[in-house]
């Protein structure tokens, strides 16, 4: 294991890379078409159900955004429409979604700049986020480093196919303000007004100086009235929350229940992910390996089945881990109390202890967003069989991963860059 030298991605747990080969460098999304992602859906077969299931393929668009405008052209609410992943803004991504009570011949008159809409089937319940097969990748790495080129990614591959840290990747985050675990903190603890303050007032380095300064303004006075007048058109998050703010002094509660309900689940889930990222980075600051399992261990198995590494069954699990039948996990806490069964359990009460949350935390929020944020057991490893192409300074990898597994993940393995290169 190799340290991020990072500092964005020491704030986020990322703080290891599994291979010591120097990398490539390079640019990711150089343009929307170098970062192409083919969701792989479940099987799809009810001529009869109330919900439509429509093939999404956008260019440069964030899926929220997407969902909303779609939703205005078939003039019903965006709560209608449902999916099963979360796709990249920067890209071309082909994904389904699920929109109740609305005929295929009125979902074929969704006319929208870069985005097609293509009803596929039919289904008797909406889509959940994770409901899918997977996800198909095809990236393009530009201007990476020429020295060596195809012997570093050579090596990388060979580690990948291995296994590297299933760290949630940064977009998980936010892509240019990495706040979005900072905001869902501050819901856990109830306190609104400080997640409201993040989400609109905390600016960074990347964003334009008049933007920052309108963030700035708003984190130091919480002056709605400015925030709304000095933040773009574009923004209408921030914009949002802060009209509500104008027409209700000191409502952080209502202005935060402004945002669309799977963007304020999204922010607590993200500190969830957080939590896994730190835990994860523990386990290898401890040299605990990602492959052998420890007494206490959990595995979660293909099928979804989990078990623990108990000193009985500890050879066992080792077999099952080689033969690629189940990995090793980490459970991330939710609304419900869990006693602590190992190390990385351990590990990961004292972290929700420093941050002062616990299990009702999680259940107060679940109130507040209408979202229930039950514990979930994740893969510490990532393991791809990648197709790389060298072509100059350029790098083309092809892989297919499973459901909430990340491609920049896979990505920064090989380029070991900035991660503001990788948005």
């Amino acid at each position: 294991m190799m340290p991020s030298p990072y500092p964005l991605e020491e704030n986020l747990g990322m703080r290891y890379y599994a291979s010591s080969t120097p990398g490539i460098g390079g640019r990711l999304r150089s343009s929307p078409a170098d970062f192409v992602v083919e969701e792989l859906p479940l099987p799809i077969s009810d001529p009869d159900g109330p919900y439509i299931i429509c093939r999404l393929t956008k260019t440069n668009w964030e899926l929220q955004r997407a969902a909303r405008e779609i939703a205005k052209q078939l003039a019903i609410s965006h709560r209608r429409i449902a999916w099963a992943g979360n796709k990249d803004k920067n890209a071309v991504t082909t994904q389904f979604l699920s929109i109740y009570g609305v005929t295929p011949e009125e979902a074929g008159r969704v006319h929208l700049k870069d985005i097609s809409l293509e009803v596929v089937g039919r289904s008797q319940h909406p889509l959940v986020l994770g409901g899918l097969a997977g996800n198909r990748f095809d990236i393009i790495i530009r201007d990476c480093v020429p020295e060596e080129l195809a012997q570093r990614v050579r090596a990388v591959t060979e580690v990948v196919a291995a296994g590297v840290p299933n760290y949630y990747g940064l977009q998980r985050f936010g892509v240019v303000r990495p706040v979005t675990h900072i905001v869902g903190e501050k819901i856990l603890k109830g306190d609104y007004e400080g997640a409201v303050a993040a989400y609109i007032g905390c600016a960074y380095p990347g964003e334009p100086g008049d933007v920052q300064r309108a963030r700035s303004h708003f984190a130091e006075t919480r002056d709605a009235g400015a925030a709304l007048a000095g933040l773009p058109i574009r923004m209408t998050y921030e914009r949002s929350m802060a009209n509500h703010l104008v027409a209700n002094p000191g409502d952080y509660a209502g202005a935060l229940r402004v945002l669309p309900p799977k963007l304020l689940s999204l922010l607590v889930s993200a500190f969830q992910s957080y939590l896994f990222n730190c835990a994860l980075s523990s386990r290898i600051d401890a040299g605990i390996p990602l492959f052998e399992p420890e007494v206490g261990d959990r595995l979660l198995f293909h099928d979804g089945r989990e078990d623990i590494v108990t000193a009985r069954n500890r050879q066992t699990a080792l077999v099952h881990i080689r033969r690629g039948r189940c990995g090793i996990a980490i459970f991330i806490p939710g609304a419900e109390p869990v006693a602590p069964g190992g190390r990385m359990d351990e590990i990961m009460q004292e972290l929700m202890q420093n941050h002062g949350i616990d299990a009702k935390d999680f259940a107060r929020a679940s109130r507040f967003v209408e979202t229930a944020f039950a514990g979930v057991a994740r893969p510490i490893a990532l393991s791809a069989g990648v197709e790389a192409d060298v072509m100059d300074a350029s790098v083309r990898l092809r892989f297919t991963l499973p459901p909430g597994h990340y491609a920049t993940t896979v990505c920064r393995e090989y380029m070991k860059a900035d991660p503001y290169a990788m948005i």
